[in-house]
């Protein structure tokens, strides 16, 4: 039996595909479409899910929506009419946008999927999953357990902003939900936007700027912003927030709360805005372990699986894990609302239709869900590009590539299938030397185009991970920090301890300092050479060479770019940056054999996120 998942028209479209239950693709629409979070019907993902899985749209058994717009638009008008006559600029704007699409869905699907297989009859075939439930599923059902509790939080759905459920063998009960116009998500996306960040993509950017600052503003947050309970139950106080009819996520009165209007884009970032970023994630994760505790103690479940975008939070994730009330955590990699396409996938097949579910482990399989390219097809891509390159055998490109690294070039990595979900996780990545004191500034500046306060990740061969961070779980999916352990650090002088924001990031801290943030932290992927042999070898060689079993990783692709998907997306990036070196498949390029003539202005050929 075989569900297509579609998530889209909100943010981050995506299509999923699974075979008798089985994950068989998944991929966002916005690597195919170039255009960052599209959130336009993805035909493009779908039609590369049906070629993945070698099938016809017509010999699809089912195709199921993320979530149900009539609950949705029951919300949108519930919300107005309580909130009149203030937000009459909001509603003249967003109700003719349902009234001739959102509202009639159904239609518009229909539409959509006939203009795929030419037969526009999919009303009975056409099901829609509950937006939390996408989310729940999509972490519970891939998850290796039996039994767990699952918690998603996020923005908003149709109704619910947070819930939990008890997930066991092939159903999932939703037995608690926090509902709109309280959410946890809305209010990290109001200091996103107070902040000077775009809202709906700058909330992990609120996240690493925290470490530079003190949360002095968090017990302002819970006794005016919120009323938190033991649990983790809460409420806002509404008076402060715009983001329920107006046009902003803000107000003149959280303005005069917080000392002033919001930060332009353009302004500097001062240390208010970082006290700030700290104030909101200290909240954030003081919320998260209440209700995390609470539900432990509540169902007694010794397992936890989370979805949801605040699920990518992933410094209250690391603590959550250290909390020690579940032993052990599932963390849906897509857990944004890309995720859902694949949950409702999930959902269809076991709730809906009755099917039964098989775990067997991880069944996201590293995540690595995307399009692959055979060795030949590459060739041709990158000749079409006019690409200058050397064919190397596996085990030369491993070596010449570790090398390179060792000498602290910056490296192109295109491998294998391209990953689901927000992060690049070693098959679309820019490597680096993790012991450079200046890798972290030259990939900011210099390739990425980004924010020089941004930290970069580590990747670290799991048997090793607990030599060099306080963590001995599995991380492969980039979603939990630790601390670089003390062995490894560096302890900061008097004078170097007084400097100010971002010049904390500068003062080598550790034995990698390229991936040590100025709280001693990293964002951790542990690399497993079952699902990744290659990108496991380079980090073996890389070690041989130099003792060090760690690499930057960060995404291919440049700030405001989707994630590089097909070969020639790499060769512009590669021709765009200053990165040094790229490998896509066992084509080898340098950038002084490349004619000049290709390089490309990149710094500005992307809307900044």
């Amino acid at each position: 039996m075989r569900i297509l998942g579609i998530s889209a028209f909100y943010h981050d479209s995506a299509a999923a595909l699974i075979e008798d239950g089985r994950i068989v693709a998944a991929a966002q629409e916005e690597r195919f479409s170039r255009k960052k979070h599209d959130s336009r019907f993805p035909v493009h993902a779908l039609r590369y899910c049906l070629t993945e899985g070698g099938v016809e749209l017509g010999n699809v058994d089912r195709v199921v929506f993320y979530d149900k717009p009539f609950l949705k638009f029951e919300r949108l008008l519930e919300t107005y009419v309580t909130f009149a006559p203030r937000g009459i600029k909001s509603f003249s704007m967003a109700i003719p946008l349902w009234l001739r699409e959102k509202l009639f869905l159904k239609d518009l699907l229909n539409k959509e999927l006939a203009k795929i297989d030419g037969s526009g009859g999919w009303n009975e075939q056409l099901l829609f999953s509950e937006h939390h439930l996408s989310h729940a599923a999509s972490a519970f059902f891939p998850s290796p357990f039996g039994e767990a509790v699952v918690l998603t939080m996020d923005g908003v759905g149709e109704w619910a902003t947070t819930s939990a459920a008890i997930g066991k063998e092939n159903r999932l009960e939703v037995f608690k939900e926090i509902h709109f116009p309280h959410s946890l998500g809305l209010l990290y996306s109001a200091m996103t936007y107070y902040t000077g960040f775009k809202v709906n993509s700058g909330e992990y950017k609120v996240m690493g700027l925290a470490p530079y600052g003190e949360p002095k503003y968090a017990d302002k947050i819970f006794k005016n912003l919120m009323d938190v309970k033991a649990d983790g139950s809460f409420r806002l106080d509404l008076s402060y927030f715009n983001y329920c009819t107006g046009l902003t996520m803000t107000n003149a009165k959280f303005d005069d709360l917080f000392g002033g209007p919001p930060r332009k884009p353009d302004q500097l970032l001062t240390q208010r805005h970082m006290d700030l970023a700290a104030s909101i994630q200290a909240v954030t994760e003081e919320v998260v372990l209440r209700l995390t505790r609470s539900l432990r103690k509540e169902t007694g479940i010794r397992n936890l699986c989370l979805a949801g975008g605040v699920a990518l939070n992933c410094v209250a994730n690391g603590k959550v894990l250290r909390d020690g009330h579940f032993e052990q955590i599932y963390i849906q990699p897509a857990a944004g609302d890309a995720g859902g396409a694949l949950g409702a996938a999930l959902a269809g097949y076991h709730m809906q239709l009755g099917q039964e579910r098989r775990v067997n482990g991880d069944a996201m399989r590293g995540a690595y869900l995307g399009p692959a390219f055979a060795q030949t097809e590459i060739e041709a891509r990158l000749k079409s590009c006019g690409a200058k390159f050397d064919l190397l055998e596996e085990s030369a490109l491993i070596a010449t590539c570790a090398e390179d690294l060792a000498e602290g070039k910056a490296l192109g990595w295109f491998q294998g299938r391209m990953e689901f979900g927000p992060r690049a996780l070693g098959n679309r990545s820019i490597l680096g030397d993790p012991r450079s004191p200046t890798m972290r500034k030259t990939l900011n500046l210099k390739v990425k185009y980004r924010e020089s306060f941004r930290p970069f990740a580590p990747s670290v061969l799991r048997d090793r991970v607990s030599d060099w961070f306080d963590l001995d779980n599995d991380s492969p999916y980039m979603l939990l920090v630790a601390d670089v352990v003390k062995a490894r650090r560096r302890e900061m002088m008097v004078e170097e301890k007084q400097l100010f924001g971002i010049d904390k990031l500068n003062v080598p801290r550790s034995d990698i300092p390229a991936v040590t943030h100025v709280d001693y932290s990293a964002r951790v992927q542990t690399v497993h050479k079952d699902t990744n042999p290659r990108y496991h070898a380079l980090l073996s060689a890389f070690e041989r060479k130099t003792g060090y079993p760690v690499l930057v990783n960060t995404s291919f692709n440049v700030r405001g770019e989707p994630i590089v998907c097909v070969p020639e997306d790499a060769f512009r990036c590669f021709m765009g940056t200053e990165l040094d070196v790229l490998a896509v498949g066992n084509c080898y390029l340098r950038k002084e054999s490349q004619d000049p003539a290709l390089k490309q202005n990149y710094e500005t050929a992307f809307e900044l996120d």
